[in-house]
């Protein structure tokens, strides 16, 4: 049995194109908690791959960010 198996975790989430580059740095700043892609540069969209137990303490840092974040389904 993998303990890890369901620890993944996904977001889908849209920001203005211009901030997209600054959330990839806070979030990397972060450390362990996630990282970000960007699916689609001119919808500003993006994919922050992180842990069920991380997700947590990720979003409400990234909630405080001076940027505008839109979660998505």
């Amino acid at each position: 049995m993998n303990i890890y198996a369901n620890a993944d975790l996904i977001i889908k989430a849209r920001i203005d194109r211009s901030e997209i580059q600054m959330l990839c740095k806070w979030v990397e700043g972060l450390g362990h908690l996630g990282i970000v892609t960007t699916t689609n540069k001119e919808q500003g969209e993006v994919m922050i791959q992180t842990t069920k137990d991380c997700w947590t303490d990720l979003k409400k840092l990234i909630e405080q960010m001076p940027i505008e974040v839109e979660f998505i389904g």
